[in-house]
Formats: structure tokens, C-alpha cells, sequence
């Protein structure tokens, strides 16, 4: 489980979100890695049993930096107000799907899929699901998907994507721009004892829809 101080941690970064103040609580901030660390570790476990590709995942490498890039952003604040790791069995930077948590004070959530995929990997989404739309619709309407995610989220198109046809019977799906499912979880619910059990279940409701995916990006 997340440790209520981890949540602490953030609450009081988000409010003092400079250099000064992060390198005086520093300590704060290497409890709540830890504590971030612990969990990553746990989860890998719990996919491991029913996913191997994943025993060989550094935890270190699935979180993110707690640094933000500012070199282009209006807000400078050095610094995010939440904490995540993406869990993906070929890595951080491959193309395929995987699963997230994110970490943040009253807005934290279980995700996965593939967030913005590249034109040669979005083709090859569309076109896996132009070719097996009844396949992938058994998968979205499943009822543990229903019960965690509800739907596909991700922007779509407002128009047809040019390489298909607007009586297209898939062409809702197709006017997605990213494969992504999420799901909202309390505070009280990272803080639960119970808490690498739960991602645990939200994750494997995933698993059809990024295999799916994986199939789709030759990233099985």
C-alpha cells in the first residue's frame, strides 16, 4: 500500500514547489521514493505470476522523475505534484502498451494502453481493428472491463481518418488518436493494506485490450 506520508509529501510539494524548499525536505522526498519503489516492486510481482516478460523489470526504471521538463512550459515550477511508474515488459521507451499508477493527492488512477501512438503505429492499430472489429468489441464490451475502465478513452478525431470510409462499421474506433483505458482511485484506497491486490485486478482487466494492441504493434 501507498503510505499516507507519501500523500503528505506531495500536499506539501505542490504548495512549495522550489529548489530551496525540496533540497531542505529532501528526506521527504527519498521516504516517499522508497515508499514508491516498494510498491513498483510489489506490482511487478503480482504481473509476473500471470505475465513472466515482466519478472525482468528493474523498479528503478519504471518510475518517473519527480523533475519536470520546463524548457518549454509557462509554468516553471521545477517540480510535478505526483509520482508514477509505467510498467511495460519491453520497457519504458518501447512502443507497445503497458500498465501506469499514478500517484497524486485526491486524483489518483490505474491506466494502461498506448497514450498518442506514432503514424506507423496508429495505422497499425486501426488497421487491426478494421480487420477484427468483432474481436475487439468482445474485448470492450467484457464486463471486467466495463467494470474498471467503462470505455476506450483518448482523443479522437472530430473527422474521418482519410485512409477509411465514413460508413465504415468500425469508424468510431478508428477516430481514436490513443488506446487508453483509466481508472479513478481514492486516496483511502492506495492508503488500504489491500491496495497491490486491487491494481492487481484492474490491471489484468486490461490485459485483452494490450495484448490487442501488442498484436497490433508487433510488440508481443
Amino acid at each position: 500500500m501507498v503510505q499516507q506520508s507519501t500523500f503528505d509529501f506531495l500536499k506539501k510539494l505542490k504548495k512549495n514547489n522550489n529548489k530551496e524548499w525540496f533540497d531542505t525536505n529532501r528526506k521527504l522526498y527519498d521516504a516517499a521514493k522508497k515508499d514508491l519503489l516498494e510498491n513498483v516492486e510489489g506490482i511487478i510481482e503480482n504481473i509476473s505470476k500471470w505475465d513472466k516478460r515482466y519478472a525482468v523489470l528493474d523498479p528503478k526504471k519504471c518510475i518517473f522523475r519527480i523533475n519536470r521538463d520546463i524548457r518549454f512550459a509557462a509554468d516553471k515550477s521545477p517540480y510535478k505534484s505526483n509520482m508514477g511508474a509505467w510498467f511495460d515488459a519491453k520497457g519504458k521507451n518501447s512502443s507497445g502498451p503497458g500498465y501506469y499508477l499514478h500517484i497524486q493527492p485526491g486524483d489518483s488512477f490505474l491506466a494502461g494502453g498506448i497514450y498518442m501512438p506514432m503514424p506507423p503505429e496508429l495505422k497499425a492499430i486501426r488497421q487491426e481493428i478494421d480487420y477484427n472489429l468483432k474481436e475487439y468489441e468482445s474485448i470492450l464490451k467484457n464486463k471486467d472491463f466495463k467494470k474498471y475502465f467503462g470505455e476506450m478513452g483518448g482523443e479522437k478525431l472530430k473527422t474521418t481518418p482519410k485512409e477509411y470510409d465514413k460508413d465504415n462499421p468500425a469508424i468510431e474506433h478508428l477516430k481514436h488518436k490513443s488506446f487508453v483505458v483509466m481508472h479513478k482511485i481514492t486516496d483511502a484506497e492506495m492508503t488500504n493494506k489491500d491496495f497491490l491486490k486491487y491494481v492487481d485486478k484492474v490491471f489484468k482487466a486490461m490485459v485483452p485490450m494490450n495484448n490487442f494492441l501488442a498484436r497490433a504493434v508487433g510488440n508481443e
